[in-house]
């Protein structure tokens, strides 16, 4: 089966999809991004990626190409065109095509919008789940608006090569004065020795996880404790859990940071059923 994107108003072949050359997202990576999980069908998470779409886009300045409802249509006509079931849904939003320049092109440039989607095996996601993932650790070298949700990725990818190199699932930022702010494509999260779970605070600067927040739902219906407080490798390395959040992660138990095992380098308890509840509460609650 031939996949199908959505690229500015049409339909197309996935494998012949394109934009324009002077499209400004890929010249000067001027554009912003969202990722939905998919269960059965629906956009996991809805509400909180709707916000942080409208959110980055607006930090910005670049016009939302549709409104909420509309896209929301299309988004999910592009799910039943590619008949995903469970899988990740990407949108793209740029502020268009004009002559490169530099400075915003004239105020009646239109966004460009791309929208793709893929399925992806539950069964595997949870097999690697079952084993957890190590991560590396690398100074923080992003641009200082981590909070929107922007396609200027670039230290991202080298941070993920560089794990992928040292055959680990992720890696992670740390700031100049030594606290992790989070991975490449994840938010950081440690369980204390008194069972606190900690990561650091969405107010510093780091991407408003959307997977995040609604995992503090899950984890105030269990009456569990959080710190919004950053932590250290070394903090990190002697708790007796970690695991990252994200829209393609879910919650994904961490084994070993930087070659230290964490705990007894097994995925923990609690992050094996937070795992289970988020994928509960998101089935439940997808639109």
């Amino acid at each position: 089966m031939s996949r199908v994107a959505y690229v500015n108003g049409t339909y197309q072949p996935h494998a012949r999809a394109g934009v324009h050359i002077e499209d400004r997202g890929y010249q000067f990576g001027d554009g912003v991004y969202e990722v939905w999980a998919i269960f059965g069908g629906k956009l996991a998470d809805a509400e909180g990626h709707f916000a942080r779409l409208e959110r980055s886009l607006n930090e910005l300045r670049i016009e939302a190409p549709m409104g909420r409802a509309a896209l929301t249509v299309v988004l999910h006509e592009v799910l039943r065109r590619n008949h995903v079931r469970d899988g990740l849904l990407y949108l793209q939003v740029t502020r268009g095509v004009a002559r490169r320049d530099h400075a915003f092109p004239a105020a009646n440039t239109a966004p460009s919008l791309v929208i793709t989607a893929r399925a992806t095996d539950p069964a595997a996601a949870e097999v690697r789940a079952a084993k957890g993932i190590a991560v590396v650790i690398l100074p923080e070298n992003r641009w200082g608006r981590c909070d929107i949700k922007s396609v200027n990725l670039l230290p991202n990818v080298l941070a993920k090569q560089a794990a992928r190199e040292k055959g680990a699932g992720e890696a992670w930022f740390v700031d100049a004065d030594g606290l992790v702010t989070e991975g490449a494509s994840s938010n950081a999260w440690i369980i204390d020795a008194d069972g606190t779970l900690r990561t650091r605070s969405v107010t510093s600067n780091i991407l408003r996880g959307v997977t995040r927040s609604t995992l503090m739902r899950v984890i105030a219906d269990k009456g569990l404790r959080v710190d919004e407080r950053p932590f250290t490798p070394a903090e990190a390395q002697a708790a007796h859990e970690a695991f990252i959040t994200g829209a393609g992660t879910l919650v994904m138990p961490v084994i070993s940071v930087d070659g230290r095992s964490v705990g007894d380098g097994k995925p923990g308890p609690v992050a094996t059923e937070l795992r289970a509840a988020y994928i509960r509460y998101a089935k439940k609650g997808g639109a």
